[in-house]
């Protein structure tokens, strides 16, 4: 990883937790070693009960996390996907059995990742995915901490980007994150590097860019939100 920030926190912190080993064996295959226990889970699962975070009021309008449910968000979610300017990026165009399998397999998994409709107004316009960084394959190409919080998202629709909302809403879910996972210190988020409007967004919403990692399908910048003292809980 090629750093940006002069400091050397994010070097320090390379400490696995028991899920992540229990979920990654010593050759770094997924999967736990024989004998090995269940990945612990905390606050009622592995990212504290999304499904009961509730709406937060944004610049924007009312906004409200929401967990797909497959049969009724697929279509939409698979639309988005679709969308040349996501395409680029997700790589999950084409049938609509890509964007399903991708989703499933979230929702078959243990908790660790969460597929979500993001809601303004009550309108869905965006999708996200949050994550348990620490026991992500993230964990294998740069430094984590025990509970960071990881983003995935895309707008949805064209109007809706371009305006700021982006921006607004990244800002508005690490604040989300950092108030109901009271364990998490950090949410990250790994875009594309030549994805440099979503590079902005983070940027704007009080990420920092703490380096670029080369992950399997990309080459990433790493972005962080740390909690602030006045978040401390």
């Amino acid at each position: 990883m090629t750093s940006t920030d002069a400091s050397a926190d994010d070097t320090l912190d390379l400490h696995l937790p028991a899920e992540f080993i229990a979920l990654f064996g010593k050759d770094g295959k997924e999967g736990a070693p024989a004998g090995a226990p269940p990945p612990r889970r905390t606050g009622g699962d592995l990212l504290d009960r999304v499904t009961d975070w509730g709406p937060v009021a944004t610049e924007a309008g009312e906004f409200h996390l929401v967990p797909v449910h497959a049969e009724r968000d697929l279509p939409l979610v698979d639309r988005w996907m679709n969308d040349p300017v996501v395409a680029e990026f997700w790589e999950l165009s084409g049938p609509q059995s890509v964007t399903e399998d991708h989703v499933r397999a979230q929702l078959a998994g243990d908790g660790r990742s969460v597929p979500c409709l993001g809601l303004l107004e009550g309108v869905p316009m965006s999708y996200w995915e949050l994550y348990r960084a620490d026991l992500d394959p993230l964990a294998r190409y740069c430094p984590v901490r025990p509970h960071d919080t990881g983003l995935h998202l895309l707008i949805g629709d064209a109007a809706d980007r371009g305006r700021g909302i982006g921006t607004t809403l990244i800002r508005a879910v690490a604040e989300l994150v950092l108030g109901r996972r009271p364990a998490c210190t950090r949410v990250l988020a790994e875009p594309d590097v030549r994805n440099r409007l979503s590079v902005a967004a983070f940027l704007g919403a009080g990420f920092r860019l703490s380096g670029e990692v080369d992950l399997p399908a990309k080459r990433a910048a790493l972005m962080i939100r740390d909690r602030s003292p006045r978040e401390v809980p």
